[in-house]
């Protein structure tokens, strides 16, 4: 059986060669040639220097869903670093008084950014600048597959994922054969474990001793883990789990555990 611990080691392999890829495809962009003459070094014949570069991708093509796969990878495996991963992308909020070579961003080299001055034009900042930031997220998604290598990794939260995936699995069985509380019940444990996880990894601290769902969305949001709409999904999962644990209320329909254990996938695959 293929596990998230091996899924995440083949995810990363390919978004490693990917980035590979992409980093001689950003210097094919935006340093022509410099990046010609140090392949005119290696590879010491112009045809095939003309080949490779027309074999490359094309970074403006190819960046954005590299981006979002690595952005999904960082939150969950490497979460300090998620906003050093974004910020060397992601213009900043706030207003730049000026735009220099040290805080241009990747987004600015996709729209084309060219800073001049003087009435020459003469240059400040180009695209050729983005190419140490991407580097350097590529550096960190490689930071990533060192952490698999290390002893010092706690792949409790992958094992954790496993064992969630098999839970809503007998989840998914018990109800398609009628048995719509226990079902409720199963996905109701696994999405509170989850946010409790969350809660951990935040250091989000939660005052009841014995905290719901509802306490933990309440937390997350607070802390701005994550925003309104993802709030208020969990809430109405919680509701639906309530449903099932409280025998005086009314019965719970298939359809509504359906949905709970559907949530809890969604949930458990995208909040971090």
């Amino acid at each position: 059986m293929i596990t998230n611990l091996d899924k995440y080691k083949s995810d990363l392999d390919n978004l490693i060669d990917d980035g590979s890829m992409l980093l001689m495809s950003i210097q094919k962009s935006f340093a022509i040639e410099d990046f010609r003459s140090q392949l005119k070094k290696q590879l010491k014949d112009s045809k095939k220097v003309s080949k490779f570069l027309k074999d490359l991708p094309l970074f403006g093509n190819d960046y954005q869903g590299w981006y979002s796969e690595s952005l999904v990878l960082v939150k969950q495996l490497l979460p300090d670093r998620i906003s050093d991963f974004t910020r060397l992308y992601e213009k900043p909020k706030t207003r730049r008084k000026e735009i220099t070579w040290e805080n241009y961003v990747i987004e600015d080299a996709l729209q084309g950014l060219l800073v001049t001055k003087g009435w020459d034009k003469e240059k400040v900042v180009g695209a050729d600048a983005a190419i140490p930031k991407f580097k350097q997220q590529l550096d960190i998604i490689k930071a990533i597959k060192k952490r698999f290598q290390s002893s010092l990794f706690d792949i409790s939260q992958l094992v954790q994922a496993d064992l969630f995936d098999s839970e809503l699995e007998a989840a998914k069985e018990l109800n398609s054969k009628g048995f719509v509380r226990g079902a409720g019940a199963i996905a109701g444990v696994v999405l509170e474990k989850h946010l409790s996880h969350i809660c951990d990894v935040h250091g989000t601290k939660i005052k009841k001793k014995n905290p719901s769902i509802a306490d933990f969305n309440d937390s997350l949001k607070e802390a701005e883990i994550y925003e309104t709409p993802t709030w208020r999904k969990i809430q109405h999962m919680g509701d639906l789990r309530n449903l099932c644990d409280h025998k005086k209320k009314r019965e719970p329909k298939i359809e509504e555990i359906d949905e709970l254990i559907e949530g809890a996938e969604a949930i458990i695959k995208t909040v971090f």
